[in-house]
């Protein structure tokens, strides 16, 4: 599929012709929110096709709206079905989605918004900001890559996931993401994105510290029967993770990942000079503080299949 890269210029000004402009691109995206939220009727359809079709519609409103540069800053609030995430620094939207099909797998669709303005100097004292924005769909290749782990992508070559939370680090964004993938298993994944010194987005980097092995990213893939808590703790700084294993110790159930799940301790990784470092049996709880007790985690965030030692 040929790859979508939109890329806006526009030299900044005070004129009220440039507001007027402005004020009009805002109104054509809320004109294009409310159009999608009447098309994401499809992902309800219990009939593939319907989904398919509808699918294709609701990407041809995005290609269209997301080439004008108030995307942005548009928040997009009203659209349930589509995950959209905005880093603080303001650089970047993430808006990632997937099609669910009767075999149980997912397709899964997206777009990576980026701000490249930048300050030219014209003379002494002098500057003339010119913003730069780059809109790059994501073309999911998921299902022909064989090592998640240590795949390396473009946005024409995504490994495809719906991305629920972004991390800003030192050169990159850390991004968590879940797939569904079939009727067996799901996974959650730690991803990674940052970019070439040409803008070019890339998926997937070494910023992982495990001993014997070098990940691009991590994968972790479970029963569909039990659920798997993955997340940022902006407090502590840290990614917790459950920690999986078999649903029993038989040695015939090792790496057979429909059996896997929580055993009900948990692991971490922690940044350490601009790399994510694993950290074993970590508490969980919220830190103690003088007015509040210490919370075990949500039971709705896992469930356990099998008692550790």
């Amino acid at each position: 599929m040929k790859l979508f890269i939109c890329t806006v210029l526009l030299a900044a000004s005070t004129l009220l012709g440039y507001a007027q402009t402005s004020d009009s691109a805002w109104q054509a995206c809320v004109k294009a929110e409310k159009q999608l939220k009447k098309l994401q009727i499809f992902f309800s359809s219990k009939n593939e096709q319907d989904r398919i079709e509808g699918n294709k519609k609701f990407v041809a409103e995005w290609d269209k709206i997301l080439s004008n540069p108030k995307s942005l800053t548009y928040p997009f609030d009203s659209l349930k079905e589509v995950s959209i995430l905005n880093s603080k620094n303001k650089k970047i939207k993430l808006i990632t989605w997937n099609l669910h099909k009767n075999d149980g797998s997912h397709i899964f669709f997206g777009y990576l918004l980026v701000d490249n303005s930048k300050k030219i100097k014209k003379s002494f004292l002098k500057y003339i900001k010119v913003e730069e924005y780059n809109c790059f769909k994501l073309i999911d290749n998921s299902m022909t890559i064989n090592n998640p782990e240590n795949f390396i992508g473009s946005p024409n070559k995504w490994y495809g996931m719906l991305y629920y939370q972004l991390i800003e680090n030192d050169g990159f964004y850390t991004l968590l993401g879940y797939d569904p993938n079939n009727k067996i298993t799901q996974k959650k994944f730690i991803d990674i994105l940052y970019f070439k010194s040409d803008g070019s987005p890339i998926f997937g980097k070494d910023v992982f510290k495990f001993a014997r092995k070098n990940p691009r990213r991590l994968m972790f893939e479970y029963s569909s029967e039990v659920s798997m808590s993955l997340r940022y703790d902006e407090r502590q700084n840290k990614i917790v993770y459950s920690h999986l294993g078999p649903k029993t110790e038989d040695a015939i159930l090792q790496n057979q990942m429909q059996y896997y799940g929580p055993d009900g301790s948990f692991d971490a990784l922690k940044m350490e000079k601009n790399k994510w470092t694993i950290v074993e049996d970590v508490d969980a709880r919220n830190p103690k503080s003088k007015n509040e007790n210490i919370k075990p985690p949500d039971i709705k965030d896992q469930k356990k299949i099998y008692k550790s030692n």
